[in-house]
């Protein structure tokens, strides 16, 4: 259960139980992976309705986790997406993050949307018209020193200060963000510049097929966290820290 002390304002998922103090506790870890302890009973909000917690009978549950490595959240329902997003540059960007991250995107109410191109992102965040209560998060590719994408990210985080964030990782593709290993090579083929990359590395790798079954390939051997580079790893969490962020959450 994911629950809620309206006192505080914390928010988080049940861990555990246990009698202190001649007490009964609960405590609550949030996304972050902050844990705070409260006395059982009244006070509670469970989906927006107040709840009394009572201690448990039988075995604890086992922890499972979700593929981002988040502890999971048996039971919890989607939330209604809140207004902030997190916008990522196409098709095969948002497929990997809700992959890996969906679970957790859920819980927390954020919408994966598609800029479909780097080029497009002041006008739509221009549309979508940041502000303290709907924050955007951006995933760009290619954030390297001197690159267009950066170029972009740097005038999109200047026009909205505090409201948008733009992070990206330093592969040409997100397909290079997939760890090379699952294919048994050692390193992803270098594609000449001029060349569309993902044509180039099908035909580098020998794979013979279309653009959509290659990736269809790639993302089947993602299993969790695990298999994506660090680089997009880290990326990917500080946005979602940022939109949910306090400040980005409208209280109805």
């Amino acid at each position: 259960m994911v629950l809620e002390d309206p006192a505080s304002g914390f928010v988080g998922a049940v861990t555990n139980h246990e009698k202190s103090g001649g007490m009964w506790v609960v405590e609550l870890e949030d996304r972050r992976g902050k844990r705070r302890a409260f006395p059982l009973g009244p006070g509670f909000w469970l989906e927006g309705k107040p709840i009394t917690l009572v201690p448990a009978r039988g075995p604890a549950a086992k922890v499972s986790r979700t593929n981002s490595g988040s502890r999971a959240v048996t039971g919890a329902r989607a939330q209604v997406a809140k207004p902030s997003r997190i916008w990522v540059e196409g098709k095969h960007d948002a497929e990997l993050v809700q992959h890996v991250w969906g679970a957790d995107l859920a819980l927390e109410g954020i919408a994966v949307e598609m800029l479909d191109g780097a080029d497009h992102l002041e006008d739509v965040l221009t549309v979508f018209g940041p502000s303290a209560h709907a924050k955007a998060g951006v995933l760009l590719d290619h954030m390297v020193p001197g690159s267009k994408e950066t170029r972009i990210a740097q005038a999109a985080m200047s026009q909205w200060p505090d409201h948008v964030l733009v992070l990206g990782h330093p592969y040409v593709d997100v397909w290079q963000a997939v760890k090379p290993a699952r294919f048994g090579i050692s390193q992803w083929p270098h594609v000449p510049r001029g060349t569309d990359i993902k044509t180039g590395t099908i035909e580098a790798l020998g794979w013979g097929c279309t653009t959509g079954e290659a990736w269809s390939h790639i993302l089947s051997r993602v299993r969790d966290f695990r298999d994506l580079e660090p680089a997009l790893l880290g990326r990917v969490e500080e946005l979602i820290d940022f939109v949910t962020s306090p400040s980005s959450i409208t209280v109805s």
